[in-house]
């Protein structure tokens, strides 16, 4: 699974819920964060979410089980780790 966390603060807000809007992702709240979690790649579209770029590019707190792959001014993409197995 792969989690992508973001602070809960109004700025952000939007970023949970457009990524929640993919029905293949789950937006909890965990602390003082959003966890947005899905067994395949978390996908948010910049443009959909209405951010400026200095709090697009400042709304990620940390990545579980996974890695940012794109991360610029049209997408943030987070895929899940593979096992090499």
């Amino acid at each position: 699974m792969t989690a992508l966390y973001v602070l809960d603060v109004p700025e952000n807000t939007s970023v949970a819920k457009v990524a929640g809007e993919d029905g293949t992702v789950t937006v909890n709240k965990i602390g003082p964060y959003f966890e947005i979690t899905a067994d395949g790649p978390i996908v948010v579209d910049r443009r959909a979410t209405g951010c400026r770029h200095a709090v697009w590019y400042s709304c990620v707190a940390g990545v579980a089980g996974g890695s940012i792959t794109q991360h610029d001014k049209n997408a943030l993409r987070v895929e899940p780790w593979v096992d090499p197995a």
